[in-house]
């Protein structure tokens, strides 16, 4: 779908962890708007233009996420398909636990607790 956004939500960790686990989605859905940075937050934001289903991004990411140095709740919001996609992403790049999904028609919601 053009114009579909994947909203990812970072919680917990430093800022290297943050970026480890946007660069991990990179494969799936190209560049983020840009890489969380700021050292002070402790909720970090990313934004993607999902991909769409079978369209293969240019760049790296996918499943070398790299390791984290504490643990990170991971929360993706956006279609079915791109939470779907986003979710299994995170699970080959890290060791992942499914803490609950929010359905929904056009959007949904799930939350993720990646460990290092």
């Amino acid at each position: 779908m053009p114009g579909t956004q994947l909203t990812v939500t970072l919680d917990g960790g430093e800022v290297a962890d943050a970026q480890a686990v946007v660069k991990a989605l990179e494969g799936a859905f190209g560049a983020p708007d840009r890489l969380p940075a700021d050292d002070n937050a402790t909720v970090r934001t990313a934004t993607f233009s999902a991909a769409p289903a079978g369209a293969a991004p240019s760049g790296g990411g996918g499943a070398g996420g790299g390791r984290l140095s504490a643990p990170v709740t991971v929360t993706v919001q956006g279609t079915p398909e791109s939470v779907r996609r986003a979710s299994e992403t995170l699970a080959r790049a890290f060791t992942a636990h499914d803490e609950g999904t929010a359905p929904g028609d056009q959007e949904q919601e799930r939350q993720l607790r990646l460990e290092p």
